[in-house]
């Protein structure tokens, strides 16, 4: 079966870095795009970056600049490097894969408060 095992979250003050990552079993890896969604209470489960199999990337507005999104397949695992972060980045962070069909994480904390 198809796991996804996020890992990287916690506690981090406006302006510092947290790199989440996630590791996936059950699939050909490489084969497949890749992404990573957020959750904040109250709000929609929204796409904050996603990387196809050749590598391209494509980020939402508000993190342009500041995330950063890539692939290690001979690890099977994808990352979300976050700089600058922001109190407004604060949710519930997804690692997801389609693969015929969408395939998700158990979710992690990402909290940004001084």
């Amino acid at each position: 079966q198809v796991q996804l095992v996020e890992s990287g979250g916690g506690l981090v003050q406006p302006g510092g870095s947290l790199r989440l990552s996630c590791v996936a079993s059950g699939i050909i890896f490489s084969a497949y795009a890749m992404g990573w969604y957020r959750q904040a209470p109250g709000k929609e489960r929204e796409l904050v970056a996603s990387i196809i199999s050749v590598g391209s990337t494509s980020y939402t507005v508000s993190v342009r600049g500041r995330f950063t999104i890539s692939r290690d397949n001979a690890k099977n695992t994808v990352y979300l490097q976050m700089n600058s972060l922001k109190p407004e980045d604060t949710a519930v962070y997804y690692c997801n894969i389609y693969a015929g069909s969408l395939y998700w994480g158990q979710g992690i904390q990402v909290t940004v408060s001084s």
